[in-house]
């Protein structure tokens, strides 16, 4: 454990803690900047320390994790603020892309942010982004859904709801679901135009683009083929 200073000690800055985006996939995609943060800080909270340490040995980065997840935010939480109050900095990292976005930290930063610590982003992949960026739908105004409920009927009624924005709708997915995902999108919405992405930056990358109709029969059968989660971007009304 890190202690805090005591009263007879001079006043210490805080320190700060650092938001890092770590690559979706390909391991190339890290930046400088977020090298070096994640050598330089005093400790990292990571989602999984063991996808963590995927990254630390192709960067050979030495430096102390604390496995961090919403879960445990409670408990870590004292850790973290009595290192930050010993002026000493934080990185948080998620598996993959962004932390917070749809992954663990929502509680951490916005506790921190309440309290007065500096928390800055040191900004790289995102699986949003990079499909919408290569999708051909329009990018002006989109909205993000994250992952949706389990339930059909909860699914269902978010799509309709969402879908009579003008906006592109971005949804992540898991390839065990996909199927069911296609259905409800045709069941709520009719037969838009739809785009998934699949395994973006990794080997086996792969993009597909159609009528939902068309996509619901070229996936027929095939949801256990699968293995990275889908990024499911939906055209507005009247696109194509």
């Amino acid at each position: 454990m890190y202690s805090s200073p005591s009263m007879d000690s001079p006043v210490l800055k805080k320190g700060k803690l650092y938001v890092v985006a770590t690559p979706i996939g390909n391991l190339d995609d890290f930046s400088v900047r977020a090298l070096n943060t994640l050598k330089n800080v005093s400790v990292v909270l990571s989602e999984d320390t063991r996808e963590t340490d995927k990254l630390f040995r192709k960067y050979s980065i030495q430096n102390k994790q604390i496995s961090y997840r919403d879960q445990n935010h409670d408990r870590i939480y004292p850790q973290v603020k009595d290192i930050l109050n010993a002026g000493q900095d934080l990185a948080i990292v998620s598996d993959s892309g962004t932390p917070v976005i749809s992954d663990p930290g929502f509680k951490l930063v916005s506790q921190l942010a309440d309290e007065g610590y500096e928390i800055v982003s040191i900004p790289g992949p995102s699986a949003i982004i990079s499909a919408l960026s290569i999708s051909g739908l329009p990018t002006d105004k989109f909205t993000f859904l994250g992952f949706l409920p389990k339930s059909s009927t909860q699914r269902k009624n978010l799509l309709t709801q969402y879908g009579q924005l003008d906006t592109t709708i971005i949804i992540y997915e898991s390839p065990f679901r996909i199927g069911k995902m296609l259905d409800e999108i045709s069941e709520a919405l009719g037969d838009r135009y739809v785009v998934l992405a699949n395994d973006l930056t990794k080997m086996y990358e792969k993009l597909q683009r159609g009528k939902v109709s068309e996509l619901i029969t070229q996936f027929s059968g095939k949801q256990n083929k699968f293995k990275g989660e889908f990024v499911v971007l939906i055209a507005k009304k009247d696109f194509k």
